[in-house]
């Protein structure tokens, strides 16, 4: 599976940024893995279901339709691209996906888009869960201070009140709770090539994925665009 490439990491590592960027430079598609948790949190908060109610659960996986637009992401016709990227619905998110329900039934949709081909997939258990079989498999990480810095001038960009001693132990406690859970979580495997992010700008972290590509020397046409 040389053209599927898995980026997986914590919450403000660059995953996002770099990953759809990477897709463009490479002529990929990009998916969102995180952006189809955060949509099921959305209408899981919708209908006021406690997260851990199984049955509620079942029932809104049972009727959600999930499709996208490009950059866009809509729900049972609503499109809620913008409602999804709260620290709210970020919140919740976590605590859903931890769900083995959830995330048996997203599991056939991230592989069905995927299988399609010429993908860059990020989110958190991608490499390790969806496509463990894929040749080029990433790991982004970054110091607790330096997501926290991320999130945090993304939170008061939207006009959260949050402080930035909150925000990085907000993301303490999401770390904590993605790489505990039962199922599926997040872990870097010893094929996976780790990246700190922590000081680099977000084309050279591009540049060097970019030059860890396995047998794709295709791919090295695209350096320049």
């Amino acid at each position: 599976m040389k053209d599927i490439i898995t980026i997986d990491g914590p919450s403000g590592a660059g995953k996002s940024t770099v990953s759809r960027l990477l897709a463009k430079r490479l002529g990929y598609s990009y998916l969102d893995t995180g952006a189809i948790y955060r949509a099921v949190a959305w209408k899981v908060n919708e209908e006021n279901i406690d997260p851990d109610d199984g049955e509620g659960l079942k029932k809104i996986l049972e009727a959600i339709n999930i499709t996208f637009n490009g950059d866009r992401i809509i729900v049972n016709g609503t499109d809620v691209s913008q409602h999804i990227r709260t620290s709210e619905i970020g919140e919740l998110s976590s605590k859903v996906s931890a769900k083995p329900i959830v995330r048996e039934h997203l599991y056939t949709m991230q592989r069905e888009i995927g299988l399609k081909g010429k993908v860059v997939i990020e989110g958190r258990d991608t490499g390790t869960v969806i496509f463990p079989e894929a040749e080029n498999k990433f790991f982004l990480d970054a110091s607790f201070e330096e997501r926290g810095r991320r999130r945090y001038k993304e939170l008061k960009a939207q006009g959260a009140e949050t402080t930035l001693k909150d925000t990085i132990n907000d993301i303490k406690n999401r770390d904590n709770r993605d790489s505990t859970r039962q199922s599926a979580p997040l872990k870097r495997t010893h094929d996976m090539v780790y990246i700190d992010t922590s000081s680099l700008t977000v084309e050279e972290v591009i540049s060097k994925i970019m030059d860890s590509l396995k047998t794709l020397t295709k791919f090295k046409s695209f350096g320049n665009v």
